[in-house]
């Protein structure tokens, strides 16, 4: 109270002599104390102007500035990424941040790795809305449990978990997760290879098993048939018995979409994709279009549907995809979705049945996982960076500088 008295004082003299330099607050540090201080100072001037400034209002302004309360001596600081403006790579920075105990229903994670995927980059350029800003991105990591909330059972602290999904905040040493967002990691697979399947896997679970069933004698046509997701795709609509069409940039993606259970791949800087599907189908069309590229293909996936077949569309790294009038759709009455992998998981049933789908392929080989690429937590922006110019394959994770 008296250190309060104090900086109460301080404000007041401040005022009176705003020339005179500002003293430290010792509750407070660094960028918060000076939003703080400057929220005050403008408060002081607006109620200046107005001729009603007063000795009362000026304590009562300074206390809401600096009201804080001691610092949480449990909370601890990690190293995290954040962005504090939408744009490129650079955008991303690493920083220390602050990180308290688990609160009821919650679990604190020390991550062993992180998944990046691209929504974490529609994300970073506005495609999508962060909650809050700053952020701290990423939305898949597998870590150990080091401590539990007060209450909650079926977790203890040693326990492996991954999540994919909600809340996001991945891109750090540490974080505190919803113990209902986690599931348990086998102990017979790796961390960084859970965390590199989780959310892609789930994502691929919903797309061939229930957005639409894959079944045998169906033909399906997957773009960026080497990429995370694809990748996965091709293998899972492979073991379900469809014939697999997938696109790829490169001959190097070509030989790993075929290693994937691509039946026919298709180089699309070489080859027009709508004419090759036409000859492979025999002008039938195949029955569902897995599309994560939008822009660039969405026109032409239409074109390669048959009759009643459906338009899976589930990214878009090539640019946000143009109005599609309904009338497009008539001409061969097709369908067109546009699934979210948090709606599909709503509930932790859904989440627990998904996530063992998809560890248990893993663990019988019916997904073989490719970690083709790893870079160091701090490194995020140049993994972006690469990720954005397709210069990837495969899926790719950051391991927190230390592991």
């Amino acid at each position: 109270m008296n250190l309060l008295r104090l900086h109460l004082h301080r404000y007041q003299y401040h005022y009176s002599h705003p020339k005179l330099v500002q003293l430290p607050n010792p509750f407070v540090s660094g960028h918060h104390y000076h939003t703080r201080i400057n929220r005050f100072n403008t408060q002081a001037r607006n109620t200046k102007k107005n001729h009603s400034f007063s000795t009362v209002t000026t304590i009562k302004a300074a206390a809401r500035a600096i009201s804080v309360s001691a610092p949480d001596p449990a909370a601890t600081m990690v190293k995290a990424i954040r962005v504090h403006e939408l744009g490129g790579p650079e955008v991303l920075k690493w920083e220390d941040v602050e990180i308290g105990e688990p609160k009821e229903g919650e679990i604190r994670v020390k991550n062993k790795a992180i998944g990046l995927n691209f929504i974490d980059i529609y994300f970073r350029k506005g495609v999508y809305k962060a909650p809050t800003m700053p952020y701290t991105p990423g939305m898949e990591a597998v870590g150990v449990v080091t401590a539990v909330g007060p209450g909650l059972t079926g977790r203890q602290v040693g326990d492996v978990v991954g999540y994919g999904g909600n809340p996001m905040g991945s891109y750090t040493e540490e974080q505190i997760l919803p113990a209902e967002k986690v599931v348990t990691v086998p102990s017979s697979i790796d961390p960084i290879v859970a965390a590199s399947v989780l959310l892609k896997g789930m994502t691929a679970q919903l797309l061939v098993c229930r957005c639409f069933k894959v079944e045998p004698g169906h033909t399906v046509l997957v773009h960026a048939a080497a990429g995370g997701v694809g990748s996965l795709l091709c293998q899972w609509a492979n073991a379900l018995g469809a014939t697999v069409i997938g696109t790829v940039s490169t001959k190097e993606k070509a030989a790993q979409a075929k290693e994937d259970g691509c039946h026919h791949v298709i180089i699309y800087k070489e080859e027009d994709f709508v004419t090759r599907v036409n000859e492979i189908t025999s002008c039938k069309g195949v029955e569902v279009v897995y599309d994560s590229v939008g822009k660039d293909t969405f026109q032409g996936s239409l074109e390669c549907l048959k009759p009643r077949g459906l338009m899976v569309s589930f990214g878009q790294s090539s640019g946000t995809i143009d109005p599609v009038p309904l009338p497009a759709l008539g001409v061969k009455s097709l369908f067109l979705t546009r699934p979210s992998l948090m709606q599909y998981n709503a509930t932790r049933d859904e989440l627990l049945e998904a996530a063992g789908e998809v560890f248990a392929n893993v663990a019988s080989g019916v997904l073989r996982v490719r970690v083709n690429h790893t870079y160091p937590l701090s490194q995020a922006a140049q993994a972006h960076a690469d990720l954005e110019s397709r210069k990837t394959y495969g899926s790719v994770v950051l391991i927190p500088d230390g592991n």
